[in-house]
């Protein structure tokens, strides 16, 4: 599973750079972005988040880096668990990492602004990820192929660790998952993997969240959608979550990861 995770990476970065080639002759040179890397290693702190705008930079970015972005850390399912992020944008970007956060820092070099932003980080006290092995199964159908597990994997073009399923055609599988620890809030995402599939089968993928027998989350994701997020109020404590994935055409590979948030 970690090959077929990296071979998605490849595919972002094939695609990233085929936009990196449109960037235009005023954009910062290398000198720039050596000395905003500087900026950031003089300030990182272990677990702290570096990302890039707009996303096409991200190669460049990371040849700077990339020692600090482990792939736990570029696969990561959002941005909610980092209390410290650190963005290098050109053009006037903003990563949607940090839409709706005021830096705390911010510095240009040579048309690469640094900017530092800081918040509470989201506090997990479940993680759909963690439990796979105790998952409980039921449909109509499920064949070998269609069992979940926690793979690295391409969507919209971007790793992402999530548990991956292709489910029978039109026939839906639950997914229960015993006594999962919950907090306030359920947050997801939902995409479609595999860029080559997505190419030559247009359908959708969608996914319901029970419990207690109710659905309390929806999300629907398309070829062109990438990283659906979904999320729900809970009521603290352990309880069993069922999610249902359904897709209309088979060999669907199907991904979601989910998370309980205090």
């Amino acid at each position: 599973m970690l090959a077929l995770g990296l071979a998605g990476i490849a595919a972002w970065e094939a695609w990233a750079a085929r936009h990196d080639a449109a960037s235009g002759p005023d954009d910062p040179d290398d000198a720039a972005w050596h000395a905003a890397a500087d900026e950031v290693r003089q300030g990182f702190r272990p677990g702290d988040l570096v990302v890039f705008a707009p996303a096409w930079a991200d190669p460049i970015g990371r040849r700077e880096l990339g020692d600090l972005i482990p792939v736990a850390t570029a696969a990561r399912m959002d941005a909610a668990r980092y209390g410290r992020i650190w963005e290098l944008a050109i053009r006037g970007a903003h990563a949607p990492d940090v839409a709706g956060l005021a830096p705390v820092a911010s510095r240009d070099h040579g048309g690469v602004a640094v900017r530092r932003f800081e918040r509470a980080p989201a506090i997990v006290v479940g993680d759909v990820l963690d439990r796979v092995a105790s998952v409980r199964v039921a449909s109509t159908s499920v064949p070998a192929a269609a069992r979940p597990e926690v793979v690295l994997a391409e969507v919209g073009f971007a790793p992402h660790r999530c548990v991956q399923i292709s489910p029978p055609a039109g026939a839906p599988v639950r997914l229960t998952f015993p006594a999962l620890p919950l907090g306030r809030e359920l947050v997801g995402y939902l995409g479609i993997a595999d860029v080559f599939t997505r190419r030559d089968d247009r359908t959708p993928v969608r996914l319901d969240v029970e419990l207690a027998g109710r659905v309390i989350a929806s999300a629907d994701a398309g070829v062109d959608d990438g990283w659906v997020r979904f999320a729900a109020a809970t009521p603290p404590g352990a309880a069993d979550v069922t999610f249902v994935v359904r897709a209309v055409s088979a060999h669907r590979k199907l991904c979601f990861a989910a998370e309980a948030r205090q």
